[in-house]
């Protein structure tokens, strides 16, 4: 996977896991628990967002709970990437082993509004905002977490390197 050509949703700063998804809701399975994604910011979120979207955030987004739900029902949904301008470390990780793309990017959250389309090069780390005519370059991710990326997530990736031997 090389680019990402897709609808933004844009939300704020210290988006914390009971955002993404409320306690109360990690005893469901992932595909009961997806539906409640986003709801306390906006409840329809999980059945207005498309396959292929992607989530466009400030700072901070995923901190709180180390839960690897937050990621997993965002990418259950079919969120493609997340770009924010700074992730929790734990949730960063967590989204990467899952095989759900991060990008910090630091300016591009000032500029976005929800529903512009994004163009993303994963490769160079570039974002374009084609209708404004604005790029922007987030932080270039190590080779080995473009590799797991590529697999599917950090299990995925491990089996193809096992196949290997």
């Amino acid at each position: 996977m090389t680019a990402i050509c897709a609808k933004a949703w844009k939300f704020g700063h210290n988006i914390d896991t009971d955002i993404i998804i409320p306690a109360r809701h990690l005893v469901l399975p992932i595909e009961e628990m997806k539906y409640h994604a986003m709801a306390p910011i906006d409840s329809k979120f999980s059945r207005k967002v498309k396959k292929g979207d992607v989530i466009v955030a400030g700072k901070n987004f995923g901190c709180g709970s180390s839960r690897e739900q937050a990621p997993a029902i965002l990418k259950a949904l079919g969120v493609k990437a997340i770009i924010a301008t700074g992730f929790a470390r734990i949730f960063f990780r967590n989204a990467v082993n899952l095989g759900l793309f991060v990008l910090e990017c630091e300016r591009l959250h000032d500029y976005i509004d929800g529903g512009d389309m994004v163009e993303i090069n994963l490769a160079l780390s570039h974002v374009l905002l084609p209708e404004k005519q604005m790029t922007f370059s987030g932080s270039k991710l190590p080779e080995f977490m473009l590799k797991i990326l590529d697999a599917g997530g950090l299990i995925p990736y491990l089996s193809i390197k096992e196949d290997r031997h």
